[in-house]
């Protein structure tokens, strides 16, 4: 039997915050950081920190608590996360920035 972090049928906040923070270390190695290049690659850390903000999603709760408000925090850091993996892949095709 799986332990519930890495069963797909239970929410977990732990899976979901090693999926997003696990798919900006990668954006930043595949991006070739801090000399960004172009890198179609870049496209599979955006698509596991959507997945890991969904998952953070699921773990969201009706009454307010402790929990609820860890879940929220995390939560805008998935946002800040995937915004700085959306920049790492645009920035390299943003020629009138130069």
């Amino acid at each position: 039997m799986l332990p519930c972090c890495l069963r797909y049928q239970c929410a977990s906040l732990l899976r979901a915050n090693v999926l997003v923070l696990g798919s900006l270390a990668l954006a930043f190695r595949v991006s070739g950081f801090p000399a960004n290049r172009p890198a179609p690659w870049i496209l599979l850390p955006v698509l596991v920190a959507f997945f890991g903000t969904v998952e953070t999603f699921r773990c969201l709760r009706l009454r307010w608590s402790l929990y609820h408000a860890a879940v929220l925090i995390s939560l805008y850091m998935d946002m800040m996360a995937l915004m700085m993996i959306l920049f790492l892949a645009l920035y390299p095709y943003a020629r009138w920035l130069m």
